[in-house]
């Protein structure tokens, strides 16, 4: 079905580890050529090294998405190095556990600037460059469930993901015109290795018997749906918000 997905250029964001990275293995095993981009290069270039013997291909670039600047000249590197760009995987994001009345402006913008304000000009830069191509392209928002329900102490990053699907709907009403399709992934809870032990004690536990199916996600629960976003088997999607949370958001309050 992704078959289609051999030889597309792809950028993704936040590639460093955690989400970021397991897409950019993903996508590189079927055979796309994938830059992978963050902030640390030493990360990103054992990332590549990781995915040698996949059929595609992994490109390191340090690419600090708090930067607009950054942004388009990364964003430019990578599409001239690849011949242009089919896929763009907005992932870098950052999260901070804070109570609401003690955060503080610095905090705030911390998390507004990677998770909204970096998105959409990453967004705006892979649009430019795929409104040029005949074929258009695909972005995929990772959005989260906490966008359309909320958690205690994490008010900026449930602002910044709920911002994010909104924004997400509107740039694919603008945007199907030039064949740029805009959609959102959004996880539930995922077990990576900096939550791992989190999940093992007692209060990770409760949370998980909140979760209808009752279990965490696996890195690999999401390989199917960006999969798809990414691929032309999502031809004629646009502006849809793909949940993967083993049933969280419709849990009984």
């Amino acid at each position: 079905m992704f078959e289609d997905l051999r030889g597309k250029r792809v950028l993704v964001t936040g590639a460093s580890s955690g989400l970021g990275a397991h897409f950019v293995a993903l996508l590189a095993g079927q055979g796309a050529h994938v830059v992978a981009t963050a902030r640390r290069l030493e990360r990103l270039s054992a990332l590549a090294e990781a995915c040698a013997g996949l059929p595609g291909r992994v490109t390191p670039l340090v690419l600090d998405v708090a930067s607009v600047a950054a942004i388009e000249a990364g964003l430019g590197e990578a599409s001239a190095a690849m011949g242009g760009l089919d896929v763009l995987i907005n992932n870098a994001g950052v999260a901070e556990t804070e109570r609401a009345l003690d955060l503080s402006e610095a905090q705030w913008d911390a998390q507004l600037d990677i998770n909204l304000k970096g998105c959409f000009f990453a967004a705006q830069s892979a649009a430019r460059i795929m409104s040029r191509q005949q074929s258009g392209g695909s972005i995929v928002n990772i959005a989260s469930i906490l966008g359309e329900r909320v958690a205690i102490s994490v008010a900026p990053y449930a602002a910044s993901k709920a911002a994010l699907i909104q924004l997400t709907k509107a740039l694919a009403l603008e945007w199907a015109r030039h064949k740029v399709r805009v959609n959102a992934l959004a996880p539930g809870y995922v077990v990576t290795d900096i939550n791992r032990d989190f999940f093992a004690t007692e209060v990770g536990q409760a949370l998980i018997k909140r979760i209808p199916m009752r279990r965490p996600a696996d890195l690999g629960d999401l390989d199917g749906p960006l999969l798809l976003l990414c691929s032309n088997a999502s031809r004629f999607m646009t502006g849809a918000v793909v949940a993967v949370d083993g049933g969280h958001l419709v849990s009984g309050l």
